[in-house]
């Protein structure tokens, strides 16, 4: 077979995924996808699927050349588990790890386009995770060119930044303002393709290996402090004044 062959993980969202990919964007073939059911815990089915996925394939881990997983932003304890997961297997295996940005795998998912795409997660209490992207233009990695940070915030906020006409995708749509969602300038993109996928994930690493990334311990990608994060600083200042 060519091109490389990547075992991937996407947890980042309610309903996550384990595939096998072969090779990159372009040319790439999904030899297998598993998802996993959205009610239940990725932990008591993860790595069970991923047995699955490579018994039902025929592959053994000797032919995996790296294993892939999704880096968020997305849900904390999603992303915990598929980086944790990710990390053992590419560990036991002797593989590389490469992450693949979540909201960058679902601009990868659209082809060329004219108009900028502005993909989005639900990060709750009324906010998403947003990017912007250019899919017509490649940068240095070969992923679709990002155009400014990952954003968190209220959906009606991003309306500032449009200007011009943008395909909006992801799971996040679902939970925008209906401001945002009528707007003028924005067009949805087919349902069917809203939500992350570990296949992306996988197609997506190929290309980040093929342009030459070494990613040394990579960590969750969560944009926001956690709820944690959020009640030790509030300690801090509430004990630091006491």
């Amino acid at each position: 077979m060519d091109g490389l062959l990547i075992l991937a993980l996407e947890t980042a969202s309610g309903c996550g995924s384990v595939a096998l990919t072969q090779g990159g964007r372009a040319q790439g073939r999904l030899l297998a996808e598993y998802s996993l059911y959205p009610r239940r815990s990725h932990s008591r089915q993860l790595l069970g699927l991923v047995q699955a996925l490579l018994e039902a394939s025929a592959v053994d881990w000797e032919a995996i050349d790296a294993v892939a997983v999704s880096q968020g932003p997305g849900s904390f304890t999603g992303l915990r588990i598929g980086m944790a997961a990710a990390r053992g297997l590419a560990f036991a295996a002797g593989k590389p790890l490469i992450a693949v940005p979540t909201l960058d795998s679902l601009a990868a998912s659209l082809p060329p386009l004219k108009e900028r795409v502005c993909t989005l997660l639900d990060a709750r209490k009324n906010q998403v995770y947003a990017a912007f992207y250019n899919t017509f233009q490649m940068d240095e990695s070969g992923m679709p060119q990002r155009l400014g940070p990952y954003l968190v915030c209220a959906s009606a906020s991003l309306l500032t930044r449009i200007t011009e006409p943008v395909i909006c995708i992801g799971p996040g749509l679902a939970v925008c303002d209906e401001s945002f969602i009528k707007h003028p300038l924005l067009r949805p993109a087919p349902p069917a393709i809203n939500q992350p996928r570990a296949a992306m994930i996988g197609f997506c690493a190929a290309e980040l290996m093929r342009h030459g990334a070494q990613q040394v311990d990579p960590q969750p990608l969560y944009v926001r402090a956690s709820e944690a994060e959020l009640n030790l600083v509030a300690q801090g200042k509430t004990g630091g004044g006491a």
